[in-house]
């Protein structure tokens, strides 16, 4: 008798072949049989009218201090996600020497907006070596499975010291060996990869730019030939692509052996940049090399409310006396001062404007159905015009909205056309992996965890600006595709053999809701968080971990390696 039989629902199994009408049977935690009459089961799921697929691979996540607090890993684990990669972007908390975390605290503050107060009392720090951090991971009980990967930026700090810190500077060749003995050991330990960053976007809180920024051939070829050693990883990472960069990259994909995964999104300054760099890894795949380009399902998105880390009026004079307010008092203040409002909404300064970089053409109100997929006709600057009215007075009217938690929406990447058809472009080209929902980081500023949800609802269902997409081929690329772009070649499917992560949705509720503003971190630090509706059932290695959208409390996650 097998454990579980989830029987009749509409199965897409991951492969993009056509969607069927089929059982799927689970013993042991894992999938036993797909099809008609499987037998019978201690428990039977009624499906008829549900969909049914395989659990999501998220391989772009920050969940690097959030796993060592945090069994449930939310949002993720909210949206179907049953695997979560991360060590992403060349950040991260191991290897760490005992009295060094401040600096890596600082640098994770700064490149993916986590709070360092939230990160100093949240992560133990009960370990030195990546090997040790892996053991710690696995030693803690979580709903949904986890990989990690070796950030470049630590190895660097741990074998340099301060020198490490400071991206011109070079290590010398005992220091390269060294960092390569250490990800090598890494590596065969059970990480899923090694990441690097060379953008000038990430900076510690402290403004240092990224260590990793401008590591030269011979330290990015030291790290390759361990990788090549080691025979694992993928070699992740995020780079601005100036003249040379993918060269290099690409070399040093090459002398590892190993695949090549770099993220691409559009950036508003140079808008076709992206096609150049995915035709260079279309160039690199032609000759042979495993390389992706990890992309997204809609655009990446600023949210902007009173009690976000960004809004319109976070450089207005008025503003300071409200900011460290607690939320309900400063919005009581906003409603009752009419001087304090004029003030707020005054145009400021030029200047200001310039660096604060958002301009309200370009920033859309963000209702309880939220549409990522904005007409410029809806921006706050459109509507404001239409109304006769002052735009940045509408953009508070907005914000104060329901107590004061009302949310604009600034899709600063993935939307100079004012469109997803871009995204769509990426999202349907052979050469890219989804991966850059940054679940677990820029907790003040963006709640893009919830993309697998957007995937199927926007793009499968919902999409009136454009084409859409057939929800096999969505499944496909959030689940096998991902998967195996880690070489996870055991989930990702529905088939006999594999392991027993499963979504059953009601697809005609799917939804994602409105994101909300938690003061849920340790310390009370503050998220936002992004939930849905629609997910009737999700398993984990055949238990189950969410029933009608809530958490069951079983942990039956494990550490990938």
């Amino acid at each position: 008798m097998h454990d579980l039989v989830i029987r009749g629902g509409t199965v897409i199994d991951g492969t993009g072949a056509p969607k069927c009408t089929a059982d799927v049977a689970v013993a042991g935690g894992v999938i036993v049989a797909v099809g008609k009459d499987v037998g019978a089961a201690r428990r039977v799921i009624d499906a008829d009218g549900l969909l049914v697929l395989p659990g999501f691979v998220d391989i772009h996540t920050h969940y690097d201090g959030q796993a060592t607090w945090d069994p449930y890993l939310t949002p993720s684990s909210w949206h179907g996600v049953t695997t979560a990669v991360f060590g992403n972007c060349g950040v991260g908390f191991a290897p760490v020497r005992k009295g060094s975390t401040d600096y890596l605290i600082n640098l994770m503050e700064g490149v993916e907006d986590i709070p360092g107060t939230v990160l100093a009392e949240g992560v133990s720090f009960d370990w030195e070596s990546f090997p040790q951090y892996l053991d710690a991971l696995a030693a803690m009980p979580r709903a949904i499975d986890i990989g990690a990967q070796v950030p470049h930026a630590a190895l660097r700090f741990y074998v340099m010291g301060e020198r490490g810190a400071e991206h011109a500077e070079a290590p010398g060749e005992a220091e390269m060996e060294r960092m390569g003995a250490l990800l090598e050991e890494a590596l065969r330990s059970g990480a899923l990869g090694f990441t690097t960053s060379r953008t000038t976007k990430h900076k510690a809180r402290d403004g240092r730019l990224t260590p990793s920024l401008s590591a030269r051939e011979p330290e990015l070829f030291a790290l390759a030939r361990a990788m090549k050693r080691a025979g694992r990883g993928v070699l992740e990472v995020n780079s601005d692509f100036g003249p040379g960069e993918f060269e290099a990259l690409r070399a040093a994909a090459e002398i590892a052996g190993r695949p090549l995964s770099c993220l691409l999104v559009q950036v508003q300054a140079e808008p076709d940049l992206w096609r150049e760099t995915l035709g260079q890894i279309h160039a690199a795949r032609a000759a042979g090399l495993e390389a992706n380009a990890q992309v997204g399902s809609r655009a990446i998105g600023v949210l902007m409310g009173l009690d976000t880390s960004v809004h319109p009026f976070l450089i207005s004079d008025a503003w300071k006396a409200l900011a460290k307010l607690p939320h309900p008092e400063r919005v009581a203040r906003i409603r009752a001062d009419a001087e304090l409002r004029r003030a707020l909404i005054a145009p400021p300064p030029e200047g200001k404007v310039a660096r604060l970089g958002i301009t309200l053409d370009r920033v859309y109100p963000l209702g309880d159905r939220p549409d990522y997929e904005p007409d410029a006709g809806m921006s706050v600057a459109a509507m404001a015009k239409r109304a006769g009215r002052d735009a940045r007075e509408l953009a508070l009217e907005l914000m104060m909205a329901d107590d004061g938690t009302g949310l604009l929406l600034h899709p600063f990447e993935n939307y100079s056309g004012g469109d997803l058809e871009v995204v769509r472009e990426m999202l349907t080209d052979e050469a890219t992996v989804l991966g850059v929902a940054d679940g677990g980081a820029h907790v003040g500023t963006i709640c893009d965890a919830s993309s697998p949800t957007t995937l199927l609802t926007h793009w499968g269902r919902d999409r009136t600006r454009g084409a859409k997409l057939p929800l096999e081929f969505l499944v496909k690329r959030q689940a096998r595709d991902t998967a195996m772009a880690y070489g996870l070649s055991d989930r990702g499917l529905l088939a006999p053999g594999l392991k027993a992560d499963i979504n059953v949705i009601d697809f005609d509720r799917l939804r994602v809701l409105k994101p909300k503003v938690a003061y849920d971190l340790p310390a009370g630090g503050k998220r936002l968080v992004q939930r849905a509706e629609g997910y009737r059932h999700v398993f984990v290695a055949g238990v189950e971990t969410l029933r009608d959208d809530a958490h069951t409390g079983a942990l039956p996650g494990k550490l990938v390696r």
